[in-house]
C-alpha cells in the first residue's frame, strides 16, 4: 500500500459477500469424511482427503489474493490494521493453548501417573516389574522395546537453525523498515531456507526413529507424546515457512513499505512463536 493511501481509505472497510467461507466449509466436509473413511480402511478415504487439500489450496490462494488486492488498493485504514493485529494476537494465543495442552499431557504422564504406577501398592499388587523411570514402555508389557532420541546431533542442529532463522527474520524486518529491498529479500529468503532445512532434518529424524530405534507413535505414552509435540511443531514450522514464502513473493512483486507491512509482521510473530515453542520442546522432550 502506498504511504499516503491509508489517509484516503474508508473509515472501516467492510468487504462484500464472499464465496470463500462456503468454499472453506466444503473443504472441511471433505476433510471430515475423508479422514473418517481413511482411518476405517475405506479405499476412497485418501481420495476424499486429496479433494480436501485441493479445495483448501484453492481457497487459501483465492482468499488471501483478494485480501492482498484490497490492501494494495488502499482500502485498509488504521482501524482495520488494529483489527488484523488483534486477530493475529488471539490466533497465536489459541496456538499457545494448543501446545499447553500437549505439554500438560507430557507433564501429567511424567510427574503424576508415573509415580502412581511405581508406588508400593501398585508394584506389590498389580505391576511388580514396573520401574518408575522415564521414559518407560508402560507397566503392562504390551509395548515393544524402543530407544529414545537424545539432544545430539539433530535436535541441537535444529535448535541452531531455528534460532538463526529468528535472527535473519529480524534483520529482514529492519531492512523493510529502512526500505532496503535487496537485503530484505536476501534475509527473508534465508529464513525460509533455514525453515526448510529444519523440516528436512526432522523428516530424517522420524525415519531414523521408525527404522532404527523402533520408536513409533504407538510406543506407549512416550511415543505418543513425543510425536504429538514434535510432529505438530513441525507442522507449524511448515505453515510458518509457507506464510513467509507468500510474504517473500509479495515483496518480489513490490508490495509493502516501511510504514505498512502487517502481513510481514504477522508472519514474523508466528515464526518467533514457533521458535519459542521449539526451545521448550528441546529442553523438555530431548534433554529431560
Amino acid at each position: 500500500m502506498a504511504s499516503g493511501a491509508r489517509a484516503h481509505a474508508p473509515y472501516y472497510f467492510v468487504p462484500g459477500p464472499s464465496k470463500w467461507p462456503l468454499v472453506g466449509g466444503i473443504a472441511l466436509t471433505f476433510f471430515g469424511f475423508g479422514m473418517a473413511s481413511w482411518f476405517n480402511g475405506a479405499a476412497f478415504g485418501p481420495w476424499l482427503f486429496a479433494i480436501f487439500l485441493a479445495i483448501l489450496v484453492y481457497m487459501m490462494v483465492g482468499w488471501f489474493s483478494e485480501v492482498a488486492r484490497e490492501s494494495e488498493g488502499g482500502l485498509y485504514s488504521e482501524r482495520v490494521d488494529v483489527s488484523f493485529r488483534w486477530s493475529m494476537g488471539w490466533f497465536i494465543f489459541s496456538e499457545v493453548m494448543f501446545f499447553a495442552a500437549f505439554f500438560g499431557a507430557l507433564f501429567y504422564a511424567r510427574t503424576i501417573t508415573m509415580p502412581w504406577l511405581g508406588d508400593l501398592d501398585h508394584r506389590s499388587i498389580l505391576w511388580p516389574d514396573f520401574q518408575a523411570v522415564w521414559p518407560h514402555s508402560g507397566p503392562a508389557g504390551v509395548v515393544d522395546e524402543f530407544q529414545t532420541i537424545g539432544p545430539w546431533p539433530i535436535p541441537t542442529i535444529n535448535t541452531l537453525l531455528l534460532l538463526t532463522s529468528g535472527v535473519t527474520l529480524t534483520i529482514a524486518h529492519h531492512a523493510l523498515k529502512d526500505n532496503k529491498r535487496g537485503p530484505l529479500t536476501f534475509w527473508l529468503f534465508a529464513t525460509v531456507l533455514l525453515g526448510a532445512i529444519f523440516l528436512g532434518f526432522q523428516a530424517y529424524e522420524y525415519l531414523h526413529a521408525y527404522r532404527d530405534l523402533n520408536l513409533r507413535l504407538d510406543s506407549g505414552i512416550f511415543g505418543s507424546t513425543f510425536f504429538m509435540l514434535t510432529g505438530f511443531h513441525g507442522f507449524h514450522v511448515c505453515v510458518g515457512a509457507i506464510m513467509l514464502s507468500v510474504v517473500l513473493f509479495r515483496i518480489l512483486k513490490g508490495h509493502f513499505n516501511a510504514e505498512n507491512h502487517f502481513a510481514f509482521e504477522a508472519a514474523a510473530w508466528y515464526w518467533h512463536f514457533v521458535d519459542v515453542v521449539w526451545l521448550g520442546l528441546y529442553v523438555v522432550v530431548y534433554w529431560l
